[in-house]
């Protein structure tokens, strides 16, 4: 059971470190006319050229692959965290 509990810890982790990283603007220096955000993988764009239609694009397969990337740093961190508690 204790696994279960560790996925699911590392998902919403996971999930909430990668809204967070959609705050962080990752543009290319050579793109012009729209501005990325999300941390590996740009997962929001926002267009600055022609925003009167739909200036807001998510990317639902970037989105799902930083929430896995993300998943998996947090349920390391959580690991190494649990077993060095359980050392002492």
């Amino acid at each position: 059971m204790a696994g279960y509990k560790l996925v699911l810890e590392s998902v919403a982790a996971g999930t909430a470190l990668t809204l967070l990283t959609g705050l962080y603007n990752s543009t290319p220096g050579h793109l012009l006319g729209a501005v990325w955000y999300g941390l590996p993988l740009a997962w929001v764009r926002y267009l600055v050229v022609g925003p009167q239609y739909n200036p807001w694009a998510v990317d639902f397969v970037g989105l799902v692959a930083d929430i896995c990337v993300w998943a998996v740093v947090a349920g390391i961190v959580i690991l190494l965290a649990t077993r060095a508690r359980k050392k002492r």
